[in-house]
This record gives structure tokens, sequence and C-alpha cells, in this order.
């Protein structure tokens, strides 16, 4: 079903590819200028496309009623909402993950960092659907809730952002990256073990509002 709304998955990576691409006709063709911000571009650019994407994890399940029937589903509805999270994650941070070693290699990125580029958003992709879950299911009951949900979560995304483009840079700079890494992984073992039970809450709030 995810895949049919192809605006949803679609938009995500359309814009990703875009910003990447006009990146250089912006700030001009020198390639170790484009190295030096690639790790940090790379990584703001793939948090604003998972952004884009967030509006629509439950607004098509509020529009049609779905959303009352998993609220009143005999199963928990914290399992419910981790299968929404995966398939959101997999419709579009997975996508950006896979693109981001080519976009990546259009910047000029050097070859230390393409590994901990696709690691560090392979697990930070992962923290933005968890989190960026919360804000939705808190603005679904909104008729336009996209802009709240990025004031709800960005100073969320901001500690994700800091760690999984350190990592990268310092890849680069030939020094190891094994802290950040690390961080992150806190990072996701809190966002799964918390943000579940915090969308079904906000979820229950949002359908009484």
């Amino acid at each position: 079903m995810a895949l049919r709304a192809r605006s949803d998955w679609a938009n995500p990576m359309i814009f990703f590819i875009l910003v990447i691409t006009l990146l250089p006709l912006g700030i001009g063709p020198d390639a170790e200028q484009l190295a030096h911000i690639a790790p940090g571009m790379i990584w703001v650019v793939a948090l604003l496309a998972t952004l884009l994407s967030l509006d629509a994890m439950f607004r098509s399940d509020m529009d049609d009623g779905s959303l009352e029937q998993l609220l009143i589903s005999p199963h928990p509805l914290w399992m419910l909402v981790v299968s929404k999270i995966v398939v959101h994650w997999v419709s579009t941070g997975l996508p950006l993950t896979l693109l981001s070693p080519l976009l990546g290699l259009m910047l000029g990125l050097p070859e230390a960092g393409f590994l901990p580029l696709v690691l560090s958003l392979s697990i930070g992709t992962v923290c933005l659907s968890f989190i960026g879950a919360v804000g939705a299911a808190l603005t679904v009951g909104l008729r336009s809730g996209g802009l709240l949900i990025s004031l709800v979560i960005m100073p969320f995304y901001v500690p994700v952002l800091i760690f999984g483009a350190s990592a990268v840079a310092r890849a680069v700079e030939g020094f190891g990256y094994h802290g950040q890494m690390a961080v992150l992984g806190a990072f996701l073992a809190m966002a799964i073990a918390v943000a579940p039970f915090a969308v079904a809450a906000a979820l229950r709030i949002s359908s009484e509002g």
C-alpha cells in the first residue's frame, strides 16, 4: 500500500537527488570545497527529505478511518506503530541510504568516507523515522501539520545530525569514527525503546481531539 502512494516515497528521493545535484551549481565546481562540505550536506539534505515524508505517515489512515480501526484493534497499538515506522523507513530512509554513495561521488567525497556515510545513514535514518513518527502522530489531527512537525521534532533530530555528519567527517580526515557510531547506536536503541509507546499515546490523544 505504501508503494501505491508514489508521491510519499518518490518526493523525498527526488528532493534528495535534486538538492545534491544543484549544490555544485550554487557554490561552484571547486572539488576540494565540495569534498569538505559533502558529509554535512548529504546528512542535512537526508534529514530534510525525511521531514518531507513524515506528514503522510498517519495522514491517510486518519482520512480513510483506518486509524480508528488500529486504535480498537485487539493487537497492541505499539506493535502496529512499529510496523508503520518500519514501512516508512523502508520506503524513505533505505532508498536515501542506498543513493548516498552515488551522491557522495558527485560531491567528490573521499573514498574513506563512503563506508561511514552508509553506516551512519543506515542507523541515523531509522532514528529519524522513529523520532519523526512521534511528531507525525501528535499532528495527525491537524489539517496542515507539516510545519508543526518540523518545530516539534527538529530539536531531537539535531544530535543525530551532528554525530552522523561528524562520523563521516572524521573518517575523511583519517580519524576513528567508532565513538560517533556508538552514540548513534545509543540514539537508535533509545528511540526503539521509547518512540513506539509515545506514538501510540499521541495517536490516542490526536484521535480524541
